[in-house]
């Protein structure tokens, strides 16, 4: 009991440096361009406004640099809103209550219920509360003052964006292809360890890796799902979209193929486990089914290969060519040898890009 829970506290710090730190480290590129626009935001406001320190150009630009430039506009369009917002609250508020000490809370309440009223996102919100207390601890009531800052604002906004979108903008299309291809890889040996199961009798420890094997493929789907997005994110509105667009329109395309064939590989693993009988290896019919589900394994894998320059002229054939059939069903498993022929038939569809 007491060695149990010595290894739950020692697990407890990591879990809580996972909370604030990320899974990977952001790129050198992107810290330097933020620091880059933090200056750059920093003396242009002071030129506009000698004797200010520009505070709210500063954390504009630092707050605008984002992943991608889509983000980034949208970021600052949030910021410029908010500051705008910010202000007016400290202004009415201080016009309506004067100039007391719980002024502070007073703009407070009111920014997050302006925040609410207009349905604002919660970092939308945050920013009128944020605006509207340095406000009223750097300038007070004064309107000028608010003219100003919000001015401020919009320097330090539009240098953040244009930084980012100019200086090598972020451009999320290779994570998308290589989690693809090893989406592809993961899916073929899943159907390499259907055939196996077939092909041997297996005990139930290695049915259970087997098949979650299989359902792993959707954890390694669902992330393809989210790089797509990102990818997709990061093109919009950039500069160095052109270039990468057509390569991400053949991963998107690749991928409408392969979900379905994820998909069926997972039922043809359930299948497996839920059904199997050391007896099997001795059907016929499973003896060539085996055979076929091997040729549909070598056929994924061409799907995300990229052909050398030797290989370009002469691209590798697929081995699952022509429909295995079946004469006669098995008496006692024709239900999963059925299931995994329906199934067969319809990667095979997908692999020939013939779902018919």
């Amino acid at each position: 009991m007491i060695w149990r829970r010595l290894a739950r506290w020692s697990r407890a710090p990591r879990r809580l440096t996972g909370r604030v730190r990320a899974e990977e480290r952001a790129p050198l590129i992107q810290v330097s361009k933020t620091l880059a626009a933090v200056v750059i935001a920093w003396f242009t406001c002071l030129l506009v406004f000698p004797g200010q320190l520009p505070i709210f150009g500063a954390i504009a630009a630092l707050l605008v640099v984002q992943d991608n430039v889509d983000q980034s506009l949208s970021r600052g369009l949030e910021r410029v809103v908010g500051v705008l917002l910010g202000v007016a609250v400290a202004l009415v508020t201080g016009e309506l209550l004067g100039q007391h000490s719980w002024l502070f809370i007073a703009a407070l309440v009111a920014g997050l219920a302006l925040g609410w009223l207009l349905r604002m996102t919660p970092s939308a919100a945050n920013q009128i509360v944020v605006s509207a207390l340095l406000m009223i601890a750097l300038g007070g009531l004064d309107l000028y003052y608010g003219v100003e800052r919000l001015v401020e604002t919009l320097i330090g906004a539009l240098i953040g964006v244009a930084v980012n979108a100019l200086v090598v903008a972020p451009v999320r299309t290779l994570p998308v292809h290589e989690a693809l291809v090893s989406l592809t890889a993961d899916a073929a040996s899943a159907l390499r360890r259907i055939a196996d199961a077939l092909d041997r009798p297996r005990d139930d420890d290695w049915l259970e890796q087997m098949h979650e094997d299989a359902r792993a493929l959707q954890t390694g789907r669902t992330r393809v799902h989210e790089l797509l997005r990102e990818a997709r994110e990061s093109l919009r509105l950039n500069p160095r979209s052109r270039r990468y667009r057509q390569g991400l329109a053949d991963d998107d395309a690749l991928f409408q193929r392969l979900q379905p064939i994820v998909t069926q590989i997972g039922g043809m693993s359930r299948a497996v486990y839920d059904l199997y009988e050391p007896d099997l290896i001795t059907d016929p019919s499973v003896v060539g089914m085996v055979e076929e589900i091997r040729r549909a394994a070598h056929d994924l894998e061409l799907f995300a290969r990229e052909p050398s320059a030797e290989q370009e002229g002469a691209a590798e054939p697929p081995a699952l060519t022509t429909p295995y059939t079946i004469p006669r069903p098995h008496p006692e498993h024709w239900v999963l040898i059925g299931s995994l022929m329906e199934d067969l038939r319809r990667v095979r569809g997908r692999i020939t890009g013939d779902p018919g």
